[in-house]
């Protein structure tokens, strides 16, 4: 599978993006989805994730409650809503697939990364 992670831009501090990551190739239902970022200067962190069937998803608690991840399986995409977003949330936002089924919210078991997305909020 491959991935193009799209969507990002400039918004104002307590705006909303929605980002989207297409997959192309085949069993992208097979693939627990994770959207991770990284700041200027700072490590990659994860932000959240969703499971292959989209049953359970998972947040950092930093955006807990902000963001939301979904999926269209059928579209081959993975979404990442957001909202009530804030200056800390200027990255560059990855989105990522895995096949195994540990380490959700760890980058080392995402074996297929997007290019990335420049988020910008302004306060």
């Amino acid at each position: 599978v491959q991935l193009q992670a799209s969507g990002g831009g400039l918004v104002q501090a307590g705006g909303s993006l929605r980002l989207s990551c297409a997959a192309s190739g085949r069993a992208f239902s097979n693939y627990d989805m994770g959207w991770f970022r990284q700041a200027p200067g700072k490590e990659r962190e994860f932000v959240g994730a969703i499971s292959w069937s989209g049953g359970a998803t998972y947040y950092a608690d930093s955006v807990k409650g902000r963001f939301a991840v979904s999926r269209d399986n059928a579209k081959n995409t993975v979404y990442l809503q957001m909202n009530s977003l804030k200056s800390e949330d200027t990255a560059v936002y990855y989105c990522a697939a895995k096949l195994s089924r540990v380490g959700i919210s760890l980058a080392s078991p995402y074996n297929v990364w997007g290019q990335g997305t420049l988020v910008t909020v302004s306060s």
